[in-house]
């Protein structure tokens, strides 16, 4: 019988704590069992293996991100919806290192993981239509703020920047210089 109260949800729940507190190289079944209270084999009631779990919090990741970026572009557009974007985007890699770290950047064919990175890329999309780019144009730029963004905020999180500037004035230069670009 599973344990009362463990269900997928709350294996996740141990996964996101260990990436949170030790890193994802911490993030192992054994580690999880420790936090969930459970006996390892326990654990294969909820997930098939390690491959599994990390895909499930590749898709929380995903799902958190998501509802973050829609909540900061909902009701902008333009310039107004691109900084909020990648101001949201930077806040969550930076309020949540660990977790971003454990997301698989290049996710395999799994179907549920798939939608989730869909409609992520749709907020990105539908912000940056505003700029009349379609197509091939559209994609690259998409990309470039993804890349833009990520590097900074992994960067800010790592500890990258031990330079004494300001990093808010940093990345608001970013900022502009995207929008910039964008336009």
């Amino acid at each position: 019988m599973p344990r009362v109260g463990l269900s997928p949800g709350g294996v996740v729940d141990a996964a996101i704590e260990i990436v949170d507190t030790e890193g994802p190289a911490a993030l192992t079944l054994s580690a999880v069992a420790g936090v969930a209270g459970v006996a390892t084999p326990s654990l294969y009631k909820h997930v098939r293996n390690l491959a599994e779990l990390r895909q499930l919090v590749t898709l929380r990741v995903l799902e958190e991100l998501t509802e973050r970026l829609g909540d900061a572009a909902l009701g902008r557009s333009g310039d107004d919806a691109v900084r909020a974007v990648m101001r949201a985007y930077r806040s969550y890699v930076v309020d949540h290192p660990g977790r971003y770290a454990a997301m698989d950047q290049a996710p395999e064919e799994e179907p549920r993981i798939q939608a989730a990175a869909n409609r992520l890329l749709d907020i990105i999309l539908a912000v940056l239509r505003a700029y009349e780019l379609a197509g091939p144009d559209l994609i690259h730029a998409a990309r470039c703020v993804r890349s833009s963004v990520h590097g900074f905020a992994m960067l800010e999180a790592a500890g990258g920047f031990g330079l004494p500037e300001d990093l808010e004035e940093s990345y608001e230069l970013l900022i502009r210089m995207v929008i910039g670009g964008l336009r």
